[in-house]
């Protein structure tokens, strides 16, 4: 029984409802909460709740786990962790999770200036690369541990847009800023694209921890 919160359009809820758990995705933005419903109910073991890393809405005690991916930066740290305490069973797992896009290649460069302008249009200034070890510490408690791992994405021009909409940053479709972005990730994936893909590369953070 997982807690995804802020779980967004479901990337990692999707995850893990293939990998057989139950999943209360908990999300606070309809318009999000909504594409995830869309593309999840068919799965039986997906629960869909309007909620916030501080306010769940799910009973106390019900899930063994619970997950952030790319999320954790937005919650108030300490109301957060109160309420995962209510909601864990005794000895679960909070498990934070994200991605830090490199900048090692010229097209790197550009989709990372790409996604600071849709940042600066959206007013959307708060960043996962501003927490630091202590906080991260403080939050998970003592055995808290954590892992960084390597990875690459190699993504056509449809996989490139998903990518990008599905970020808590972008507009959602109906902003007048939404066709901006689709035209200038059109732009930005024709300069670089390779036999019709471009390669994103990334350092994935995991940090676990039981909250006791």
């Amino acid at each position: 029984m997982v807690a995804d919160i802020g779980s967004g359009t479901g990337v990692l809820t999707e995850m893990l409802l293939k990998n057989g758990n139950t999943v209360f995705a908990v999300e606070p933005n309809e318009d999000m909460r909504k594409t995830a419903e869309a593309g999840l109910s068919r799965y039986p073991a997906f629960r869909s709740v309007e909620g916030s890393a501080e306010l769940t809405g799910l009973r106390g005690r019900g899930v063994e786990f619970v997950t952030a991916a790319q999320s954790f930066h937005w919650f108030d740290q300490s109301a957060a962790r109160r309420e995962f305490q209510r909601i864990l069973r005794v000895n679960g797992w909070v498990v934070l999770l994200w991605n830090t896009r490199k900048t090692s290649t010229p097209f790197l460069q550009a989709y990372d200036q790409l996604v600071t302008w849709v940042g600066a249009q959206t007013k959307s200034n708060v960043k996962h690369e501003d927490l630091t070890d202590e906080a991260i510490a403080k939050f998970l408690g003592k055995r808290c541990q954590s892992v960084k791992l390597g990875i690459s994405q190699q993504l056509d021009f449809d996989g490139l847009i998903g990518r990008l909409t599905s970020a808590s940053y972008s507009p959602l479709p109906g902003d007048v800023l939404h066709q901006d972005l689709i035209l200038r990730t059109r732009e930005l994936f024709n300069q670089f694209e390779k036999d019709g893909l471009v390669k994103l590369d990334y350092w994935t953070e995991v940090h676990a921890g039981q909250l006791g």
